[in-house]
């Protein structure tokens, strides 16, 4: 069971964490596999040089081959002169990697049952906020997660269970804090914040995503 708290930070109830993603085992390794896949799967992979054969220019031979007493030349092109072309440069590739969704799954899981242990999410019953950044600094300032200065002192990561309009105006503008619908949290979401704060219905949302079948 975990506490819920209202706006003002004060608990008004109850409620059960489903015990397959909140008491799971904790797997370091299958973590750390899905971070380094989610991450590798971000690089756009876009990063292009020129060949001799793609850089623009003649490919007439600078000069004749003998009694110049000169270096032997071809084109201008040739990577040896300035604005050739580029040998072993970089072309366009993908990093991206696989991971089977079961894994992600579990590792999703093991990584919330970390964050759990850790005390560090809370669940909160709002439903009435108005669209105003100073409504939600004041939710921030009940939760002591705001400093004098009202910059999170953690990165914070607020969980939706679909999108709400409202909340998201409100949230978006505070300096560190995340926002994130239930059914795309993944586990690096997960492990690269401080605090994990679970609207009540986000908590249905994930078990319906991520328990289905």
């Amino acid at each position: 069971m975990a506490k819920v708290l209202n706006k003002e930070g004060k608990a008004t109830g109850e409620i059960k964490l489903p015990e397959e993603i909140f008491g799971a085992k904790i797997n370091n390794v299958l973590m750390a596999q899905a971070v380094r896949v989610y991450l590798a799967n971000q690089r756009s992979g876009t990063a292009s040089t020129k060949t001799r054969g793609e850089v623009r220019g003649s490919t007439r031979k600078i000069y004749r081959q003998k009694g110049t007493g000169r270096a032997r030349h071809g084109a201008i092109r040739a990577p040896i002169f300035v604005g050739g072309g580029i040998v072993f440069g970089p072309r366009p590739h993908s990093f991206s990697l696989n991971l089977p969704s079961k894994m992600k799954r579990k590792a999703l899981f093991s990584a919330l049952t970390l964050k759990r242990q850790s005390d560090q999410i809370t669940i909160l019953d709002i439903k009435d906020l108005e669209p105003k950044t100073r409504e939600f600094i004041k939710i921030m300032k009940n939760l002591d997660l705001l400093d004098k200065k009202k910059k999170t002192a953690n990165k914070v990561l607020f969980i939706l269970p679909e999108k709400l309009e409202n909340i998201e105006r409100a949230a978006r503008n505070v300096e560190g804090v995340s926002i994130e619908k239930a059914n795309m949290l993944n586990t690096y979401m997960v492990l690269n914040c401080d605090r994990i704060l679970f609207m009540k219905n986000s908590i249905e949302s994930l078990s319906k995503v991520f328990l289905k079948g």
